[in-house]
């Protein structure tokens, strides 16, 4: 359309641009004589009000036509414009929608109140947020006691580059190795505080200078060869061969030191029988995502059917299984045991399975007594096999189904003995039922 309007310019420009002439004609020439009369006169250029007025009516005719053209640029604008709007809308709309669906619960509905940690230093039972705090505090209040292990304990938890603090384990056993075979030189009984191996290696971990303190070392302010006013040096006096010996020892506690961890805690309950066992209500605690990303989780669910029907290979299985197992931090299992009653517990989702026979074992009145842990789906688990729960599809939550070993317990049964109680009494003075 707008080339329309430009042929009609190009027209009226065309026809106000005078008589046209012959491009082999001599600009100069003039008429021919004998020409008659008869010949049309030239043509003269419209006057400038003329052209004004030529202007103004192709306007108004523009004007009045463009609102009816639905293809101009003008209109595709406004339907693009309509359009973003819309989108805009809808995701506003989808969010609130999304907000619905993950309300904020009531945690007395949950399944199990959070996931908790024992801390090994105290033995006090803390939440997620609470441990690595609490950890630093009884590691540092250690001190007093044994500035030694302390130490260790600093240099091994509360550094989280592995290699780092293996460089400087190495590093300052190189320095007690010196000693050790050289008691007698001064030179390997002093650091050098600015030494570039030690400001490297060294001196960023924390706790590797408390761990020289409690060797010995001492701070001191020593010239340097060469060079105008002191530097501060670490400086270890003579040892003794009880001293050196005991330096052995303590580098050995160093290389074969281990990070502090709360353990997780397992949280065992007993259940009565119930027909809601297969009914979980997990806290956010279980879920390796933030509330943005359990709300897109739970918009792509209704992706799952159509991607299901697509013919998929085994790498594009796998990687959504990898996925989908990545999601959980945490798993909360019951088994349901011959008598009815359902026993739980909290695990770390990537635990192996012996984990989880482990735990049952432990809480069996008679541990000794072989059994099987049945998956749903009556998929029997391997105790021995190397496999983590959640590569079982256990995570984030399952119950099992316990049974004892056919063969053990017909020995029993023919020898006249039966146990009345499968789990120990002292779980059973807690038992409470599923909501």
């Amino acid at each position: 359309m707008k080339k329309f309007f430009d042929d009609i310019k190009k027209d009226i420009k065309f026809k106000s641009a005078g008589p046209g002439k012959k491009l082999t004609e001599d600009a100069s020439s003039k008429t021919p004589v004998g020409q008659t009369s008869s010949q049309a006169k030239p043509r003269h250029a419209p006057s400038e009000s003329a052209q004004r007025a030529g202007a103004a009516a192709l306007a108004r005719v523009e004007q009045h036509q463009r609102p009816h053209v639905h293809t101009s640029q003008d209109a595709i604008r406004n339907q693009v414009r309509k359009e973003l709007e819309a989108e805009a809308a809808a995701t506003a709309a989808g969010h609130k929608s999304m907000d619905a669906e993950v309300p904020v619960k009531d945690p007395s509905c949950f399944s199990v109140s959070g996931v908790y940690f024992i801390c090994p230093l105290t033995g006090k039972t803390l939440t997620k947020s609470e441990r690595e705090v609490h950890i630093k505090e009884a590691i540092l209040l250690r001190f007093s006691e044994n500035p030694v292990e302390a130490s260790v304990m600093m240099i091994h938890t509360f550094n989280k580059d592995r290699e780092k603090v293996k460089a400087a384990v190495d590093i300052i056993s190189k320095y007690v190795d010196n000693i050790c075979k050289n008691p007698t030189e001064e030179k390997y009984r002093k650091i050098k505080v600015s030494n570039k191996v030690f400001q490297e290696k060294v001196s960023g971990i924390e706790g590797s200078r408390e761990f020289l303190q409690a060797l010995g070392f001492e701070s001191a302010m020593l010239p340097v060869d060469g060079q105008e006013g002191t530097e501060e040096f670490l400086v270890l006096a003579e040892q003794e061969a009880a001293a050196l010996e005991q330096m052995k020892e303590r580098k050995e506690q160093l290389q074969n030191g281990e990070p502090v961890r709360a353990k997780l805690d397992r949280q065992p309950q007993v259940y009565r029988p119930s027909q809601h066992a297969t009914r979980f209500e997990l806290p956010p605690d279980f879920y390796n995502l933030t509330a943005e990303e359990l709300k897109r989780e739970q918009q792509m669910k209704s992706d799952i059917v159509e991607r299901n029907s697509m013919l998929r290979t085994k790498a594009m299985r796998e990687k959504d299984e990898q996925r989908e197992r990545r999601k959980y931090n945490y798993t909360l299992l019951r088994v349901r045991l011959p008598d009815g009653n359902i026993l739980q517990g909290t695990f770390l989702a990537w635990e192996r399975v012996a984990a989880l026979y482990q735990f049952v074992r432990d809480l069996l009145e008679n541990g000794w007594q072989p059994f099987e842990l049945l998956a749903p789906g009556g998929q029997k688990l391997k105790e021995d096999e190397d496999m983590a729960l959640n590569e079982c599809n256990l995570a984030p939550a399952a119950l099992l189904t316990f049974s004892w070993d056919a063969a053990v317990q017909a020995d029993i049964a023919a020898a006249g003995g039966q146990s009345s109680s499968v789990l120990k009494p002292e779980l059973l003075e807690n038992i409470k039922t599923l909501s």
